[in-house]
């Protein structure tokens, strides 16, 4: 027959809860006290075996010694009691069983019966040390019965409980038992005692042991965690941003050299970040140096524009005027007129170009008169976009952070015309506390901003981001089916690391403070 036993899946999860949260405790104490915990666990567990083994060992031995020790008194008791007996000297047979009761410590009683089971001599009770016996008491019935050896030629030897514990009682024939039989008890109380004093003086020695190993324990605990405990704080210093900490090395072993992989580690990364803090530092001077160049290039292209072509262009205008108004015949002044007309559209191209690269207004009259004018000439570019502008800025900022603010809204504007197909634009520009902010908002379509950032397609984009960065700004963009909202925040105070003449002149003295602009323009 086989019997299946089965797990039920509560009890099999309910233990192994029991264990991941033993687990947990185990793992969750810190170093010090895992290192104690082994240390007594091992004193402990080992003391306690050695005492136990030494116990079990030292009670098997004087108990077995007791049982040989109490055969060979009997044995001599025996021959000894023999002629005593024939020659009917039974009070030299006490005196033989009383000597035997006073010289071995462990004998609780000896008497002797006849053939017929009759207590010929005894020696049952105290007898003192110097021999005198002292009123012995009789022999129990239960101490007679206690070892009934049948028949009374073989020896034989039993253990009973008695009133003082654990007793050996030995019975040996005398003369193959025609004169009788010899019975001797031994009693294990001195040997238990023994036994018992010898394991209190092991369990106290196991306590000594215990405690040296908590000492021992405690200071391998501060060798081992000392090291590792500055090696946590550096390490913590390290991900503070601190590149200049080094780890104290205390010792030659394994720890040792940990201290040092970790102090070379840090020197290799304070190497690496002064190398990515230069290039940074580089690319930042190149970038400032670029956009720079770029708005002077464009500011001069634009002058370009507006003073050269544009009044080139204005000369023949005015030149054709001249000739229109001289003309004979009318077929010439028709053509003069549409020359007229497309030299009015060229120069008025020319004119909205010059603007769209370098806008006077924005270093004349300041970013809100630059951003109305731009809105103006939005509108008229793409009619079907209402576009809701608001300026509330105090004095004139910085001509850097003007520009980056014009170019940033001016891309994110541009943006949300060409592609997002949304109905309505709203810009919003203002000054907190220290920093000057924009927020363009469109209801478009929307766009995956963290997947154009990865892909780097977006030239525009990264454009707005370098020039919000360059300047110590930030710039968020938040985009869903709803629409895309750009959040724009670049601090007033220009940071001290960008090189001279890449912040753009400030606003000269006695200028005007820049009026707040609100406009509405729609289709």
């Amino acid at each position: 027959m086989t019997t299946a036993f089965h797990v039920s899946p509560g009890r099999a999860t309910g233990l192994r809860g029991w264990l991941e949260r033993l687990l947990e405790l185990v793992t969750g104490v810190s170093v010090s006290t895992k290192i104690m915990g082994i240390v007594l666990a091992l004193t402990i567990s080992l003391g306690l075996g050695v005492t136990l083994q030494v116990r079990s060992v030292m009670t098997n031995t004087l108990l077995a010694e007791l049982d040989n020790r109490g055969e060979s008194v009997a044995s001599d008791l025996s021959g000894r009691a023999a002629s005593l007996i024939l020659d009917g000297n039974f009070l030299g047979l006490n005196l033989l069983l009383a000597d035997t009761l006073h010289n071995h410590p462990d004998t609780r009683y000896a008497f002797v019966l006849d053939p017929q089971g009759h207590v010929l001599a005894h020696a049952y009770g105290t007898y003192g040390r110097e021999g005198d016996a002292e009123q012995a008491a009789e022999v129990p019935p239960e101490v007679i019965a206690a070892n009934p050896a049948l028949p009374r030629d073989i020896p034989h030897h039993v253990h009973y409980i008695g009133v003082e514990g654990q007793l050996h009682d030995f019975s040996m024939p005398i003369l193959d038992g025609r004169l009788g039989t010899v019975r001797l008890g031994l009693a294990e109380t001195r040997l238990l005692e023994i036994v018992a004093h010898t394991t209190e003086r092991m369990l106290l020695t196991t306590a000594a042991v215990a405690l040296i190993g908590i000492l021992a324990a405690l200071l391998l605990t501060w060798l081992l965690t000392r090291p590792i405990l500055d090696l946590v704080t550096s390490t913590e210093r390290l991900r503070q941003g601190d590149l200049s900490v080094r780890a104290p090395r205390w010792t030659d072993d394994e720890i040792g050299a940990l201290a040092d992989a970790f102090n070379q580690m840090v020197a290799e990364l304070e190497a690496s970040h002064k190398l990515v803090a230069e290039k940074e530092r580089a690319r930042t001077h190149l970038l400032s140096r670029l956009i720079s160049a770029q708005e002077e290039e464009r500011k001069r292209i634009a002058r370009e524009l507006h003073d050269g072509v544009g009044q080139a262009l204005t000369s023949i205008l005015v030149h054709i005027r001249v000739l229109e108004q001289s003309g004979d015949s009318q077929a010439e002044q028709a053509r003069m007129a549409e020359l007229r007309r497309l030299v009015d559209e060229t120069l008025a191209a020319v004119r909205l170009l010059s603007r769209e690269l370098r806008p006077s207004a924005l270093d004349d009259l300041g970013l809100a008169a630059a951003l109305e004018r731009y809105v103006a000439e939005f509108r008229v570019r793409y009619p079907h976009l209402t576009v809701d502008l608001h300026c509330d800025l105090g004095m004139r900022l910085p001509s850097s952070v003007e520009t980056s603010l014009y170019r940033i809204i001016q891309e994110a504007m541009t943006n949300a015309a060409r592609h997002s197909q949304a109905t309505a634009l709203s810009v919003v520009v203002f000054q907190r506390e220290g920093k000057a902010h924009a927020i363009i908002e469109d209801n478009g379509r929307g766009f995956d901003v963290a997947t154009a950032r990865r892909a780097g397609s977006s030239v525009g984009l990264h454009s707005m981001v370098e020039r919000s960065e360059l300047l110590g700004g930030t710039i968020d963009i938040e985009s869903s089916g709803e629409g895309t909202t750009v959040y724009v925040e670049i601090p007033i105070e220009l940071p001290e690391e960008l090189p001279e003449g890449s912040a753009g002149e400030a606003p000269p003295e006695g200028a005007h403070p820049a009026p707040a602009v609100s406009t509405e323009i729609s289709a």
